[in-house]
């Protein structure tokens, strides 16, 4: 489980190095942007999900070529600098890069996940478009080129890559997850420009490899791992460097390396049942790991660590030993592809299997994917060639349906923690306890309305009340069929 807290006593902090540092002839961390605003008095509320927030990001258009010439030649994101003002702060000598798989495939090149899953340009879901970096997913550090400095004691700021107008199904889900005791991240809406573009409605979170958020979320020291969605959970052998395309450690350095995690995967993939089943528990929080599970379930997000995106951080506390699943990229939530129905959606390819549900206009699905042999996508949704599944994968992964485990991954940690009964009924009681808790109360449709409200009185300058409206309402079924 995990210790949010607030910042106020950093904000406060802050703010009064500011002012001493203004009166001795400036304030490194911010540059003058005319106003009276400082960065802890402005930073103190970065993630206000109460308010629509403002960023602008700046940098020399021939950077970003670069940086996209070199995305599409190798695959790696590169880092430019940037000035960026966040309501109201300029900050200097921030970097920028692209942040993201398949919905960066479209620039790099293609492969599973081409054209993207993330919101593009005026095509729709499916397309992205390096003409249009406004709408491309980011993260942004303000101590790229500057050492301290911060926005309320933020450093990281993630730009999601939308799947929808507005970005509700992850904003929801993402409040949902913390309301469960999750680690999850903190969310606003924004009003994003580069380099002088049109403001576009963009759902910005916390980053976990930021400091802010590991204090925030794990009382004692640890390290942080990222799942990379070109890599499994399977043992590799002991040197490190066979994992390098499967985990990056994003934080905890100095604690420790790679040999928790190493440690770890060799126990799922050599212990016996036996042993498993009775040192787990020891290794994983394992209350935590249900509830991770469950959740996953409840918010009908398929895209989990044994889905296509493989999308997790995983984090080891130095005092416990053991690992905890922190979920991360939530955008394929409750429907995924934006409308009620997508992907994992209520009757699209989702829990239930159903197969009723047209994609969103313009959707193209990734380049040489192909579903299991029987399976009968919905009409009109063309599917190309040549992606195939792996030999065990018999489509019925978690939940009987296309979530969890489609697109041909499986996931060990996922397949033997369902195979203990004690872990299994674990997992079956949070679905139960957290369905009522969190949807058959209210608690999920108030969170909706919330979100939605600040959208509909904020933000009509970027997004449509109706689009608001249409969205809300496909969260809300799937909401209610939860």
């Amino acid at each position: 489980m995990t210790v949010r807290s607030t910042l106020p006593a950093v904000a406060a902090a802050l703010s009064l190095i500011a002012a001493l540092l203004a009166g001795c002839g400036g304030n490194p961390l911010a540059a003058d942007t005319g106003t009276a605003a400082s960065t802890a008095e402005s930073g103190g509320e970065l993630f206000d999900s109460s308010v629509i927030h403002d960023i602008e990001l700046s940098y020399d258009q021939a950077d970003y070529e670069v940086m996209i010439e070199t995305l599409a030649e190798t695959g790696s994101k590169e880092w430019i600098d940037v000035t960026v003002t966040i309501d109201g702060v300029t900050y200097e000598n921030a970097g920028a890069r692209l942040k993201g798989n398949s919905s960066l495939a479209g620039l790099s090149g293609g492969g599973p996940g081409g054209g993207g899953l993330g919101r593009g340009g005026p095509e729709g879901v499916g397309s992205v478009s390096a003409e249009k970096p406004e709408e491309l997913p980011w993260l942004i550090r303000l101590d790229h080129s500057m050492s301290g400095q911060n926005h309320g004691g933020y450093v990281d700021i993630v730009i999601r890559s939308n799947s929808s107008e507005t970005a509700l199904n992850e904003a929801v889900a993402l409040d949902l997850l913390e309301e469960a005791g999750l680690a999850s991240q903190e969310a606003a809406s924004v009003r994003f420009t580069v380099n002088g573009s049109e403001s576009t409605l963009r759902l910005m979170i916390e980053h976990p490899s930021d400091d802010a958020w590991q204090d925030a979320n794990f009382a004692a020291a640890g390290a942080l791992y990222k799942a990379e969605s070109t890599g499994d959970w399977s043992y590799r052998g002991d040197d490190p460097d066979a994992y390098i395309e499967v985990f990056d450690q994003e934080g905890g350095k100095k604690v420790t390396d790679l040999t928790p995690l190493i440690e770890f995967l060799r126990f799922v993939d050599e212990s016996d049942d036996e042993t498993f089943a009775a040192e787990l528990p020891r290794r994983l929080d394992v209350e935590s790991f249900a509830t991770y599970l469950a959740m996953m379930e409840l918010v009908d997000n398929f895209d989990d660590i044994d889905g296509p995106g493989n999308n997790a951080y995983i984090w080891w506390d130095a005092d416990t030993g053991q690992f905890t699943i922190v979920p991360w990229d939530l955008n394929l939530a409750f429907g995924g592809l934006g409308v009620g129905g997508g992907f994992g959606g209520p009757g699209g390819f989702g829990a239930d299997g159903g197969q009723d549900a047209d994609p969103p206009e313009g959707f193209d699905p990734p380049e040489g994917f192909e579903l299991p042999e029987g399976f009968e996508p919905p009409e009109g949704v063309e599917l190309p060639e040549g992606f195939e599944p792996p030999a065990d994968f018999d489509g019925q992964p978690r939940g009987g349906g296309f979530g969890g485990g489609a697109f041909g991954r499986s996931n060990p940690l996922v397949e033997r923690f369902l195979a203990v009964p004690e872990f299994e009924a674990l997992y079956e009681e949070k679905l139960d306890q957290l369905d009522q808790e969190l949807f058959e109360s209210g608690v999920a449709d108030d969170i909706l309305a919330r979100w939605a409200s600040v959208l509909t009185e904020q933000a009509t300058d970027v997004v449509d009340t109706s689009t608001v409206e249409q969205e809300a309402d496909a969260i809300a079924g799937s909401i209610a069929g939860s």
